[in-house]
């Protein structure tokens, strides 16, 4: 559900959504306003942006992205300090979803409750990547656009809540595409590597690309890697191939995307995928 909005000093609800009734628009927003959604927004230049509690990066022609957590409450509220001085409060409804369960069994047991001997090297890896997620500069690489970084059937779908070897664990944060071993992975926009990893221990060869302030997409189970950490990349550049390493019960990507502490699903940026895809 992508809409349009404006958001001005008088506005009306209609259906969840915030619409214009006044042509001189404070701030743009454009996106899903629903659990996982990412909306970006245009405002005055120098003006100040908070969502909730989070500090928004605003660039100096005014574009900012706002992002919307798995189990986000049903309203945000949107804090605008204007160059003048004004300020504006702006409720935004946030549609919520349902997630389906998944299944998985025959993993190794190692991979499902790790070992003691594990766990030192797991805090370190993810040490890694929150460190990874904390660039917060100007950049709008995200207005390069998005597509799908790979195309295959998708196995695995965002908020899903897993069932590994019948122990519940954490949802899924991502959107999984199946393909084969070697399959070459594109970036699905612009942006600056942050993280490369030959094998960690959940998510085997790992990428982290930044997008601009902290949003970023992390790419999981991959095979080779081939660019560096500090590489500019623009969309469609080849960045990896598709492997099976890690946590997992066959090759696949699993792409997934961060904005501050928030995780925001990817598939909500790309068109429909051309294949069929699971239910």
């Amino acid at each position: 559900m992508k809409v349009f909005v404006s958001l001005v000093y008088g506005l009306s609800l209609i259906g969840g959504l915030l619409f214009s009734i006044d042509s001189l628009a404070a701030v743009d927003l454009q996106g899903d306003y629903v659990q996982g959604g990412l909306l970006v927004g245009k405002t005055e230049p120098g003006a100040s942006v908070k969502l909730d509690d989070i500090q928004v990066r605003v660039s100096d022609q005014g574009y900012f992205v706002l992002g919307f957590d798995r189990d986000h409450a049903a309203e945000s509220r949107l804090y605008l300090t204007y160059p003048d001085g004004r300020r504006e409060v702006r409720v935004l409804k946030i549609a919520q979803r349902k997630y389906n369960i998944q299944r998985i069994d025959k993993l190794p047991k190692r991979k499902v409750t790790p070992e003691k001997m594990d766990l030192e090297r797991i805090r370190k890896e993810s040490a890694l990547v929150k460190a990874a997620r904390k660039l917060n500069d100007a950049r709008t690489d995200y207005l390069s656009g998005w597509q799908w970084p790979v195309k295959g059937r998708i196995s695995g779908v965002y908020g899903s809540q897993r069932i590994l070897n019948g122990k519940p664990r954490r949802p899924h944060f991502g959107v999984d595409v199946a393909a084969p071993v070697g399959t070459l992975v594109k970036a699905p926009a612009d942006g600056i590597v942050t993280l490369v990893h030959p094998d960690m221990f959940f998510s085997g060869g790992t990428l982290i690309l930044d997008h601009g302030q902290q949003l970023s997409s992390s790419f999981l189970h991959l095979s080779e890697i081939l660019v560096k950490e500090g590489d500019r990349i623009h969309q469609g550049d080849p960045i990896a191939r598709v492997g099976a390493t890690g946590r997992v019960t066959g090759p696949h990507l699993d792409w997934r995307m961060n904005f501050h502490r928030y995780q925001i699903d990817p598939q909500l940026l790309v068109p429909p995928m051309e294949q069929k895809t699971a239910h």
